[in-house]
């Protein structure tokens, strides 16, 4: 993006984190020890005031993905198996189970196909996975 598109994009944020703050002020001293509690939201927008950097880091870096969900989406499909069929019958198939998922996931996060990918760890010919 341009420097003019990404400042645009940075005084938009500002402004809604203002206007966040000015709908949720932080709470007037009680006079007890420690510090008042602000509430969820207000908690919402001072995280994101102090994390602005790594909140809109996916701006400046296109490998930066938009959100975090990563994780959830990998295990997704262990859960909905556990919900279809009532769970795992064994240790050892849920373990199979796992390790294949977790191969297709690794195929498509390196852009490999899923299917000459399989076909590949079938007749034992499949490479080893890479790190970037």
């Amino acid at each position: 993006m341009s420097p003019e598109v990404l400042g645009a994009f940075r005084r938009r944020y500002d402004a809604a984190l203002e206007a966040g703050r000015a709908a949720n002020p932080p709470p007037a001293p009680t006079g007890q020890r420690g510090r008042p509690k602000r509430g969820k939201a207000g908690s919402l927008v001072e995280r994101l005031r102090a994390h602005q950097g790594a909140v809109l880091a996916f701006m400046e870096d296109f490998q930066v993905p938009f959100d975090n969900n990563q994780a959830e989406r990998d295990l997704r499909m262990v859960k909905v198996r556990q919900k279809v069929s009532g769970g795992f019958r064994t240790q050892v198939g849920a373990e199979r189970f796992c390790r294949i998922r977790g191969y297709i996931a690794t195929l498509r996060k390196q852009g490999e196909s899923v299917l000459s990918g399989l076909g590949r760890a079938i007749t034992r010919d499949s490479p080893l996975p890479t790190l970037a």
